[in-house]
């Protein structure tokens, strides 16, 4: 089969293996997205909180039947679902009713929290402007189920075509996406939140990349990263930010190397350090002019259990200290179970096969190490905040079997004209 063929066949598979869990797979911030894209459709404050508490309280009895269903105690006892719908449904619709009757009415997001704690997601209309025509189109339960799959499926497909960029093996490019799939950033990428959209937006970064190093396409290349960047922006600005800032490191980090050894750094390479540069600027001018919240209030937040406790006067020692018992308790985990360090440092020896590549794959890879560096709560989810670290296995652990595959490709070739003069001799 052609490779597209094979891209879309790995594309079905994965599509069809998520039909096992259409329903909860939402996290708390999920309720915000959806909200926030049912205000854009036009749904009004009620109609919203109505059609997001069904949705979170569907996927809640579905988690409490599965797990009933299994309990070598309670497996046999009735259906869990109406209870659970009825119980959560009735506390989570009092909590909204109590803050619209207080006037809690501006935005796009229905107030599940308070007033300030919702501002956060009113920064980020990018992935509720996506889920628009999904739920739309679908419906609430299978619109956002949907949106996860094309989300996670086109960032293989880049995982893909990045490697094919590189002149990597179609094997070993499909293997790439594949790895997308199989690994955290494929489960996290089908949560509804922004962690898919932001790994997809961060892998067209690293195509246009992969595009600038090859020499031949270098305007396209700059312009997908700077449309990455841009759109980065309206997903969550942190990211647009740290990309730029890694993007441009990288780029000046590869161009002094090369004038280093007497030779240009490159057009292409300074383009990406400048649309960097620019990003990273223009990230915090804009975020400054709309009034976002800053970083101060996103320690704020983490410090206060999202602006439940009063505000610290000086949060700056409070969070370098959890900073660095966050990183040890974080590294005393990674040891204990050692897989993703193992796959970050398989990703990182394949990617020294193409420095260049390599020096923008790591910085790209770095912005998942900045995120969870702004948030340090070890008790968030699966550790999605620091899931764009994944990227650097699934582009580099592919690049590191090269040579395997490479030697095998030889051999065979080699092969096929001894055993046709055998052939001969035997006539």
């Amino acid at each position: 089969m052609r490779p597209r063929t094979w891209v879309l066949v790995l594309a079905a598979v994965f599509a069809v293996l998520q039909l096992a869990n259409v329903a909860g797979r939402d996290t708390p911030d999920t309720k915000n997205y959806l909200s926030y894209a049912l205000s854009l459709r036009g749904d009004g404050k009620r109609e919203a909180a109505a059609a997001t508490i069904d949705y979170v309280c569907m996927g809640r009895a579905a988690i409490a039947l599965r797990d009933q269903n299994v309990d070598v105690v309670r497996f046999h006892r009735p259906d869990p679902t109406p209870r659970v719908v009825s119980e959560c449904r009735a506390r989570e619709l009092q909590r909204v009713e109590a803050r619209l009757r207080a006037g809690q009415t501006g935005g796009h997001t229905v107030p599940f929290t308070s007033e300030r704690f919702m501002r956060i997601f009113e920064a980020r209309p990018g992935y509720p402007l996506v889920l628009v025509p999904f739920v739309t189109l679908l419906g609430v339960m299978w619109g956002v189920w949907a949106a996860g799959v094309v989300i996670t499926v086109v960032g293989g497909v880049l995982a893909f075509l990045v490697l094919r960029t590189l002149a990597v093996p179609v094997p070993l490019a499909l293997t790439g996406q594949a790895l997308f799939y199989v690994l955290p950033c494929g489960t996290t990428a089908m949560r509804p939140m922004t962690e898919g959209l932001m790994m997809t937006l961060t892998l067209a970064a690293l195509w246009g990349c992969a595009l600038v190093l090859d020499g031949r396409r270098v305007r396209a290349g700059v312009a997908l990263v700077a449309g990455a960047l841009l759109a980065l922006f309206a997903v969550k600005h942190s990211q647009a930010l740290f990309l730029g800032v890694c993007t441009a490191a990288a780029g000046a980090l590869l161009a002094v190397r090369r004038w280093r050894r007497g030779r240009p750094p490159g057009r292409g390479v300074l383009a990406l350090a400048g649309a960097g540069c620019a990003a990273a600027l223009g990230t915090l001018l804009l975020a400054r002019a709309l009034r976002y919240p800053s970083g101060s209030e996103s320690v704020q937040d983490l410090l206060t259990h999202h602006f439940a406790r009063p505000d610290r006067a000086d949060p700056w020692p409070e969070f370098l200290q959890l900073q660095v018992n966050f990183w040890v308790e974080w590294l005393r985990r990674q040891l204990w179970e050692p897989l993703f360090l193992a796959f970050l440092a398989a990703g990182a020896w394949g990617a020294r096969r193409r420095p260049a590549f390599g020096c923008f794959l790591a910085a790209a890879a770095f912005t998942g190490f900045l995120n969870q560096a702004g948030h340090p709560d070890i008790n968030i989810w699966g550790e999605r905040l620091i899931v764009l670290a994944w990227l650097l296995p699934v582009l580099g652990v592919p690049q590191l079997l090269e040579p395997v595959v490479r030697e095998r490709v030889v051999r065979e070739r080699t092969a096929v004209p001894a055993r046709g003069a055998a052939a001969g001799l035997t006539r």
